[in-house]
């Protein structure tokens, strides 16, 4: 049998690489001799620059940047294809990622630290710049990063603006040295999401709460969103009118709508990226996964684009989640055959993250006595 073994990361938790080494430590107990093919993916959040370096080849830069509550920490960009590429993750300086829950600020927090390290790419002489989206901790609609790569945000006192919950007070704005320094530049925007910025289904509605923003800063945040598009269409940009405008809070209409990038689906550039189409080529089962699988990761997550490379190849997958919530009939329906909890019991959170390597070893061996038990008794069936 081969096995090929696509998982996003689990958040806050384990990465991409670590999640399918453990399925594929629980798959060898119960099936030693399968040919295990491990390529952890990602949609544009966690994990999409080590997913692109490795496909591609090239090196890793790091940076001391500004994190989302505006504290120093270290993060990284790549760059690939002989020093024409970039890569820079919004998960890396501006991400929920070591935010614990009683921390979060949706007010507060920045995008400033992302344009810290797009700066620092561009200062490489890339000619293609990608960002990916996923995985933020802000709602500031791009603001922050917009200011840290020459943008001005200011107030009617011409005080400068920092956060989401500043987005009330803007009076004006010019991105025109961003849109100069990035003249020549490919700007690609992958994003997870196709959520606009504004509405029931938007950035703000949907994510704001995972974010830290109670009802009232949810309205707040709303107000604010809707006063920069407000302003933004006077000066003739549409940060809100296109499929991933809200995409990590905002930032995909920024860089969209203010700065011209091409928005793009960050998992099917990854898995182009990394020929998981070849190897479903001869594959007899994918197993995928994420650490919470519910009705919005049907929409541009990973478990959603292997189904569907999946079955254009007649191949099954399984998706192992942390957590099953929701309806999942549109994952059903694009090529999902089942989807299992790992969790092995009532827990804590606390408990659930400690655990979820062991937990994922030990559902993957379970699933793979199962998908053996069912195949030999397939072929005794006369």
């Amino acid at each position: 049998m081969r096995i090929v073994i696509a998982p996003d990361s689990f958040k806050e938790c384990l990465e991409a690489p670590a999640v399918a080494q453990a399925i594929a430590r629980g798959w060898a107990r119960a099936a030693a001799r399968d040919e295990l093919v491990l390529m952890p993916l990602a949609d544009g959040g966690e994990g999409t620059t080590a997913a692109l370096l490795a496909a591609a080849g090239g090196r890793l830069e790091e940076r001391t940047v500004s994190g989302p509550l505006g504290g120093p920490l270290r993060a990284h960009f790549a760059v690939i294809d002989e020093g024409r590429t970039a890569i820079v993750e919004v998960a890396q300086a501006s991400g929920l990622q070591g935010l614990p829950p009683e921390r979060r600020d949706a007010l507060r927090a920045c995008s400033y630290g992302t344009g810290e390290l797009m700066a620092a790419a561009l200062d490489t002489g890339v000619s293609t710049l990608i960002v990916g989206l996923g995985g933020s901790a802000c709602s500031d609609a791009g603001m922050g990063l917009l200011q840290a790569l020459g943008a001005h945000f200011v107030d009617a006192q011409g005080h400068a603006l920092r956060g989401g919950g500043a987005l009330n007070r803007l009076a004006s704005f010019d991105v025109g040295p961003v849109r100069q320094r990035l003249q020549g530049v490919r700007l690609l925007v992958a994003s997870d999401v196709r959520n606009p910025l504004l509405g029931p289904d938007g950035c703000v509605r949907v994510f704001a709460p995972q974010k830290g923003a109670s009802a009232d800063e949810v309205e707040q945040l709303e107000a604010g969103m809707t006063h920069f598009s407000l302003l933004a269409e006077a000066q003739g940009f549409d940060i809100a009118g296109f499929p991933g405008s809200g995409a990590a809070g905002g930032i995909g209409g920024a860089l969209g709508g203010l700065l011209g990038g091409s928005m793009v689906s960050g998992i099917e550039m990854v898995m182009e990226a990394t020929g998981l189409a070849s190897a479903l080529a001869q594959a007899d089962l994918v197993i995928s996964g994420e650490g919470s699988l519910d009705s919005q990761s049907a929409a541009g997550k990973v478990v959603a684009g292997v189904c569907r490379l999946a079955q254009q190849h007649g191949v099954p997958v399984i998706a192992l989640a942390g957590r099953l919530e929701g309806n999942l009939q549109a994952l059903y329906d694009s090529g999902l055959s089942a989807a299992f909890s790992i969790a092995r019991g009532p827990c804590s959170r606390e408990d659930a993250l400690r655990d979820a390597a062991v937990n994922l070893a030990h559902a993957a061996e379970n699933l793979a006595r199962l998908w053996h038990e069912s195949r030999q008794s397939t072929n005794l069936t006369p």
